[in-house]
């Protein structure tokens, strides 16, 4: 899951322009590492095959900032651009999709999902959670 900010400013103090810019970011790192926190403690509620794997491998990067926790199986490819405000988490086990929406086995039978990232994120980016996050560090 990918998350992308885009913040409009009529600043033409650039000091007051980079206050903003790290505050933003900020608060871009807060949002993503309870997500990514979050997303951890969900994937073990429901893991299919109480092997923990995928909550293991869960991994979240902010664009300037680098990785939150990097999975045992992750690429070193970022997923995030570092000229634009972006998170993410992702899971690199490589069913960590199919746990989430279900999936359809050889007998043709539907597998529910057990969401464990999406609840995560309605949690951390309903209402004004990220302008909060923003005022916090200014």
């Amino acid at each position: 899951m990918k998350l992308s900010m885009n913040i409009i400013s009529n600043l033409r103090i650039p000091a007051a322009k980079n206050t903003l810019d790290k505050a933003t970011t900020l608060a871009m790192r807060d949002t993503v590492v309870a997500i990514h926190n979050d997303s951890i403690r969900n994937a073990k509620a429901v893991d299919f095959w109480d092997t923990g794997h995928n909550a293991r491998s869960l991994a979240g990067e902010v664009s300037g900032m680098g990785t939150v926790k990097q999975g045992k199986d992750a690429e070193p490819d970022r997923i995030v651009n570092d000229r634009k405000l972006e998170g993410a988490v992702y899971s690199t086990s490589g069913y960590g999709g199919y746990g989430e929406t279900g999936y359809h086995t050889r007998s043709g039978s539907h597998v529910q999902g057990r969401p464990y990232m999406n609840p995560a994120l309605m949690k951390h980016t309903k209402g004004d959670s990220f302008a909060g996050k923003v005022r916090k560090h200014l």
